[in-house]
């Protein structure tokens, strides 16, 4: 037996059959005998000969592989979307592959394209935040490959998205606040190229308006939204001649900062200062107080692109028309902004 890998030839040696017969055998072709399926498994087994997928899908066309790029999976709002399209996809028989860009373009540009080298059937990503130049998603998009975006939207890509009404999720966040008795509102968001963050902040800026409060610059800080921008934007807002007596963070992280340094200085949460964030990630539930947050239905942003997903390639052979699912988000009012009752 040659060294290295077993192949199907190596099985078929041993068996004295042929290679097509043992490639029959082992997907189970009803023109095989069970006795000879029975003994070319034994075979295979002894050997530890594996498959080669990728060769597989040479033949076929088809690997039953969907790649999923995520910025992270550490985050409960990434890992949720994975298992809502993992529900979906398991069902109709695919497996899934799952990919971090660490909001890395270089590295979201070379995991496209490895993902291609693997001939997945399909690519589900939320894209990094550095990325400017879409041409490796226009790439998978072009030699047919179904692209579907999530979270992170771009319309100048003609594929199809799921996200959640990010404007309106802001709006009713402000708007809480607002009624909870807060006047000076600060507003924590991240690159205003995404997207989601520029429809955050237009959902604040416009209820601040319907309620006729005024639109103050120095209340808004840009950063990447992590646990320590959270912190370093509080300092920044509470160091103001006029520091807020509201927090809207556009996520969870940021807001989660802030209330680390409100509590340092002994800051009364909500009373002094409400906080909501975006995104319900699991910590959210468990602080002390607990955070008032944006439920962004992320299972249901996971299932809705995996059945779009499975749309396209049941109609490959027609013109496909991309969608846009834009689910409806529900504020998650807890202790962190609950002033009145």
């Amino acid at each position: 037996m040659r060294k290295g890998k077993s192949t199907i030839h190596d099985i078929a040696e041993k068996l004295s059959i042929t290679a097509s017969t043992v490639s029959r055998a082992l997907n189970d072709h009803p023109r095989i005998s069970e006795a000879t399926k029975k003994a070319v498994r034994k075979a295979a087994e002894k050997l530890n000969y594996q498959p080669n997928h990728i060769a597989a899908a040479l033949r076929s066309g088809k690997s039953n592989i969907i790649g999923i790029i995520v910025p992270t999976v550490n985050r409960s709002f990434f890992s949720s979307v994975v298992r809502g399209i993992e529900e979906i996809a398991n069902n109709a028989r695919y497996n899934v592959m799952i990919c971090q860009s660490h909001d890395d373009y270089e590295k979201e540009v070379a995991t496209v394209n490895a993902l291609l080298s693997a001939r997945v059937d399909g690519i589900i990503a939320s894209f990094a935040k550095q990325t400017k130049d879409f041409s490796h998603f226009l790439k998978a998009h072009e030699k047919g490959v179904p692209v579907i975006l999530f979270d992170r939207s771009n319309d100048e890509l003609e594929v199809s998205q799921v996200v959640i009404d990010d404007y309106l999720g802001a709006y009713k966040a402000t708007e809480h606040l607002i009624q909870q008795g807060c006047k000076r509102i600060a507003h924590y968001t991240s690159i205003q190229k995404l997207s989601i963050y520029r429809e955050r902040l237009r959902g604040y800026r416009e209820a601040l308006q319907a309620y006729k409060l005024p639109y103050d610059e120095t209340l808004i800080v840009e950063s990447n939204l992590q646990l320590e921008d959270g912190r370093t934007s509080t300092q920044k807002v509470l160091s103001l001649p006029q520091p807020p007596d509201g927090i809207f963070s556009a996520s969870a992280l940021g807001v989660m900062g802030a209330l680390q340094i409100l509590k340092e200085r002994n800051i009364k949460v909500p009373q002094q200062v409400a906080l909501v964030g975006f995104s319900n990630e699991a910590f959210t539930e468990l602080t002390e107080p607990s955070l008032s947050t944006v439920e962004q239905h992320s299972m249901r942003i996971g299932n809705a692109a995996a059945e779009i997903f499975l749309e396209e390639v049941e109609n490959r052979n027609e013109k496909f028309i991309p969608q846009k699912v834009v689910l409806k988000p529900e504020l998650v009012v807890r202790q962190s902004s609950l002033r009145n009752g």
